[in-house]
């Protein structure tokens, strides 16, 4: 895109992208998952950098990956952000309760219905029922 760049100073380059409308940032990321059908690539501890050049945001990954299982890294699609981090399991506290209160069992119970059932409450209070 520039012609080879590698001996560009790096603040000229800055110059370059601000006038092209393309603003770069660092993100404060803690993990990076990569989930496809197969496995899930996790990079603990990457760079990244976002850039948005006019509305288009394109994340660069720098990094060495670990591949795991897939579904084994992290929680959810959705995030990890409320689970229950003493009893490692990745179903969310709030998710349990809901369950254990709709079917009149344990929580110990509500968490495996939710386990056995991918963290999906309906089919889990299903199960329960």
């Amino acid at each position: 895109m520039f012609g080879g760049g590698g001996g560009m100073n790096p603040r000229k380059m800055e110059q370059m992208m601000e006038q092209m409308g393309i603003d770069v940032e660092d993100v404060e990321a803690e993990e990076v998952i990569i989930r496809t059908d197969e496995f899930d690539l996790v990079f603990d501890d990457a760079e990244v950098t976002k850039m948005d050049a006019r509305g288009q945001e394109t994340y660069q990954i720098i990094g060495s990956p670990e591949q795991v299982e897939s579904g084994a890294a992290g929680g959810s699609a959705a995030g990890d952000a409320g689970a229950d981090e003493e009893s490692g399991s990745a179903i969310p506290d709030d998710d349990i309760e809901i369950v254990a209160t709709r079917t009149g069992v344990s929580e110990d119970e509500a968490r495996e219905a939710l386990e056995d059932n991918d963290g999906d409450l309906a089919a889990a209070v299903e199960a329960l029922e």
